[in-house]
């Protein structure tokens, strides 16, 4: 419970920060289709769902932002592997996502092309079945976020990526292909 208090308090306190090498401010929506991938599997299976997140854009320079951010993913498997055959093996997860992100970009007009990395936690329940691992757990789990994708348009006001969420102790890789809308914050 402390740990959850800390990253909190650690994201709420990013926003008032009024540091002199943060040159805008910007929040961003996300939406997309959610999965979750064993590392180890026989078949190729997927949980399938819901990913939605939020975050705070806090703009170093054209090329460098930090992100703190905030989302939600939710997947279950319906028993058949990508082939459409019943397995025995599933992977699924339902958690908040909390953490923060750098973002690398470069600066090109209209197309955008980026990367983030970062860490955080995911608070949830998560379900790893495979012939290789029996993992269900509830609770917190440290998790590394990866994403990569273009932001576009004249402002770079749409964003659209691949992002992966590493979860090492549930043995499971949640990601969403997802579209996002910036909107700059006015001081």
């Amino acid at each position: 419970m402390k740990k959850i208090m800390l990253c909190a308090v650690v994201i709420l306190s990013c926003q008032l920060v009024e540091a002199q090498f943060i040159k805008e401010k910007a929040i961003s929506a996300d939406i997309g289709y959610g999965l979750t991938i064993p590392y180890t599997s026989q078949t190729e299976i997927a949980g399938k769902g819901f990913f939605a997140q939020g975050q705070l854009i806090l703009k170093v320079s054209n090329w460098v932002q930090l992100r703190p951010y905030l989302g939600f993913i939710s997947t279950n498997s319906d028993g058949k592997d990508a082939k459409g055959n019943l397995t025995d093996e599933k992977t699924t997860a339902t958690a908040v996502l909390i953490g923060g992100k750098t973002r690398l970009r470069a600066p090109i007009p209209y197309v955008a092309p980026y990367f983030e990395i970062g860490v955080g936690a995911s608070i949830g329940k998560f379900e790893t079945l495979t012939y290789y691992d029996n993992i269900s757990k509830s609770g917190i789990d440290f998790h590394v976020p990866f994403t990569f994708g273009l932001e576009l348009g004249k402002n770079h006001g749409v964003d659209l990526g691949l992002a992966y969420y590493f979860q090492p102790d549930v043995r499971q890789v949640a990601g969403a292909f997802a579209i996002g809308l910036t909107f700059p914050l006015n001081k």
